[in-house]
């Protein structure tokens, strides 16, 4: 999955930001990181004084005698009740010392400053007890990550699901490609408990929440990532999935809208939104960022003489196919069709484009 400066929804779809929010929070500079850790002892403060605040930094409201907290919007990685590593959008406190990286892996740490604004039906994934030490940024991105002994202590199974919680929340800032560990000072080349080699850092490149599905040559197949819905109570929300696929760079993008079309399999506990017999009836066309798609009419969901493109299957195309270089909006045509309409009643005329951030929650 690659960074990318936050983008915004054609005007004529704004409904679908309802839902999809972005999988990352923009792209985050230097001094939004946690310093490295030969500065980290500096004790610069770069909050800036926008109000009568507290002893602590917080802000109070003079006419109600309230203390208003300010918030920045940050990507957590957590865990379902399917045990999948899905992105969160919370309101974090903003930090006074501007140690974003460090706050949000603190915000990962089980019975941590998460427990009350856990969303319902998620969990963090770090051990209890575990204490962010420091992190040191390099030049190349790589980020070194101390943690105490506390973090060993998690079961063989949630081993790489921590290894992808803490690799996607830390590669949300711009400045950050992969994540290096150590625990209590001191270099590790695997994980404490299973054993998962990471000499090398772990980086998005690994993937999230992996399926290997029927491919069985692997040196002739690529990984591609692709987001499914699922729902907890009436809350949906897109589910990052790294599949195995049988493609080459002319028939990527063709591949992954199949893959998605074929939905998640019996395996995953995810739905399957697109009806039966969806095919593209022309090659996909790729022109300034924006990739057009042009579908048969099984796509399309026919309310009241109207066609009907489900959000769930838009939300899925625009977040999968965005995950490739250079995508940066998709435009859907149907064949036959002079006009697509939202289930808002509104005619999808302009390219979508990815949203700033994946499940925010505000419905």
């Amino acid at each position: 999955m690659r960074k990318r400066a936050a983008l915004i929804y054609g005007s004529v779809i704004t409904g679908l930001t309802l839902l999809s929010g972005c999988v990352f929070q923009g792209e985050q500079s230097l001094q939004e990181m946690d310093p490295p850790q030969e500065q980290a002892s500096t004790g610069q403060n770069n909050v800036e004084d926008n109000g009568t605040t507290s002893e602590n930094g917080q802000e109070i409201n003079q006419d109600q005698n309230q203390v208003i907290v300010e918030t920045t919007e940050r990507q957590l990685y957590l865990l379902d009740e399917n045990g999948m590593v899905v992105p969160q959008t919370l309101l974090l406190p903003d930090h006074e010392t501007k140690e974003y990286a460090k706050q949000a892996l603190e915000y990962l740490v089980k019975g941590g400053p998460i427990t009350n604004v856990l969303p319902s039906g998620f969990e963090a994934v770090l051990p209890a007890g575990t204490e962010i030490n420091s992190l040191n940024l390099h030049d190349d991105g790589t980020l070194v990550v101390d943690v105490s002994k506390e973090f060993s202590e998690y079961r063989p199974e949630d081993e790489l699901k921590i290894l992808q919680s803490m690799t996607y929340t830390l590669t949300q800032f711009d400045s950050v490609e992969r994540v290096k560990l150590q625990i209590n000072g001191y270099d590790t080349d695997v994980m404490p408990v299973n054993g998962t080699p990471i000499s090398d850092g772990y980086s998005r490149a690994n993937g999230i929440n992996l399926h290997l599905g029927d491919v069985v040559n692997l040196s002739d197949s690529k990984s591609v990532t692709v987001y499914y819905p699922t729902q907890h109570d009436d809350q949906i929300y897109y589910v990052p999935v790294t599949k195995r696929v049988e493609a080459n760079n002319e028939n990527m993008y063709e591949t992954i809208v199949q893959t998605l079309v074929n939905g998640p399999g019996f395996d995953l506990n995810l739905q399957q939104v697109f009806n039966e017999g969806v095919q593209l009836v022309e090659k996909p066309k790729y022109t300034d960022g924006v990739l057009k798609l042009t579908f048969n009419e099984n796509v399309l969901n026919n309310f009241d003489d109207q066609a009907v493109l489900s959000r769930e299957v838009m939300d899925s195309l625009v977040l999968s196919l965005t995950e490739q270089p250079g995508v940066e909006a998709v435009s859907v045509e149907v064949e036959n069709i002079d006009q697509v309409f939202s289930e808002q009643g509104e005619v999808l005329a302009e390219p979508v484009s990815r949203p700033q951030m994946v499940n925010t929650r505000r419905f």
